[in-house]
């Protein structure tokens, strides 16, 4: 275990920043090199898997290419055969943001593909059910003796998230949202940390995969409400009927305010940081000068070093909101309480 974090650090630290570099190289040889379009290129979903330019080899993997329409039914091949000078195969084309459409415009088509995205999650999903499915097997192997190897490493990290996360706003319910809270601390933290391994995948950095972990909080928040928090929503008790006009509207936008907050912290704070080691790389080929390197490359492995801390920052945020706002809809009032308190 030591050897494989060793390894996978040496990769997150150093090896990002100089393999990015090297993919960049052949289009900095031309003379419209676009900074723009290559960082759109790295952060963007595709229907491949593009590693790296070493020379003239592309470092790619190519992915299922699944469509469905009425004319055709379901169609399934290879992102590879769209690698030719036309990008075009079967009556499909791939346009410059690796959008498909059908040459026929006429045509209605459904992209369900395997994507970079859709893959990167596959593989985080293999990873997750492999390290967590070892760690309980561990747990009912060793009953309560010292944790050892992997199950050492994140027993601290899954018992601070049930301590110090989840325990002191959900009290007596944290047994029952504790497995939630824990798949998305660990779901958003292990893609962070693939999304800056070289050629990895923008997944947090997605809006689409950040929208729906901001809809299922919402779900599980507002669905275990309990009659107490909808009807401070919907009723607030003790408040004039005139200032319940202005105030249940506010309380009923904040429902939905709080799911959007989620999605665009995570999807901005990710997304920021892949631009910004990209941006001090293109640095590098658009003054074309080995001295901007000195500066841009230590840069760029501070930011990969910056950013490993924003991996599991933005996990530990994520999870400690969803569990606020789970917290505020499943917390008991006592009534009583309350009216012995005011009447002293």
């Amino acid at each position: 275990m030591n050897r494989i974090f060793s390894f996978l650090t040496f990769l997150l630290l150093f090896a990002s920043p100089l393999l990015k570099a090297e993919d960049d190289k052949e289009v900095s040889d031309s003379e419209d090199f676009n900074p723009g379009e290559m960082i759109l290129h790295h952060i963007s979903d595709a229907h491949d898997w593009h590693f790296a330019h070493i020379g003239h080899t592309h470092l790619t993997l190519p992915l299922p290419v699944i469509l469905y329409s009425q004319d055709r039914g379901l169609e399934v091949f290879m992102s590879s055969k769209f690698h030719n000078e036309a990008f075009e195969y079967n009556g499909y084309k791939l346009d410059e943001h690796d959008h498909l459409h059908p040459t026929d415009e006429n045509r209605h088509v459904y992209d369900i593909s395997i994507t970079k995205n859709v893959a990167s999650l596959l593989l985080s999903a293999i990873i997750l059910i492999i390290v967590f499915v070892s760690i309980g097997s561990a747990y009912n192997r060793n009953g309560l003796k010292a944790p050892k190897g992997i199950q050492s490493f994140f027993e601290p990290i899954i018992l601070y998230v049930r301590d110090d996360i989840a325990k002191p706003v959900l009290g007596n319910k944290t047994d029952k949202f504790l497995p939630y809270l824990l798949t998305i601390f660990f779901f958003i933290w292990f893609n962070n940390l693939l999304g800056l391994l070289p050629g990895g995948a923008n997944v947090t950095g997605n809006i689409a995969v950040t929208i729906v972990l901001a809809i299922i909080t919402f779900l599980v928040t507002n669905l275990n409400g309990n009659a107490n928090y909808w009807g401070h929503l919907l009723n607030p008790p003790g408040i004039p009927f005139a200032v319940k006009v202005i105030l249940v509207p506010i309380e009923l936008i904040g429902i939905f305010t709080k799911p959007f907050s989620l999605m665009i912290r995570l999807f901005a704070n990710i997304t920021a940081g892949h631009i910004i080691i990209l941006s001090l790389l293109a640095l590098i080929f658009i003054f074309k000068s080995v001295f901007m390197s000195a500066v841009s490359v230590p840069f760029a492995v501070f930011m990969n070093i910056l950013e490993l801390f924003v991996a599991i920052l933005q996990a530990y945020v994520f999870t400690l909101l969803s569990a606020m706002y789970i917290g505020s809809a499943v917390e008991e009032h006592d009534h009583a309480h309350a009216d012995h308190d005011l009447g002293h």
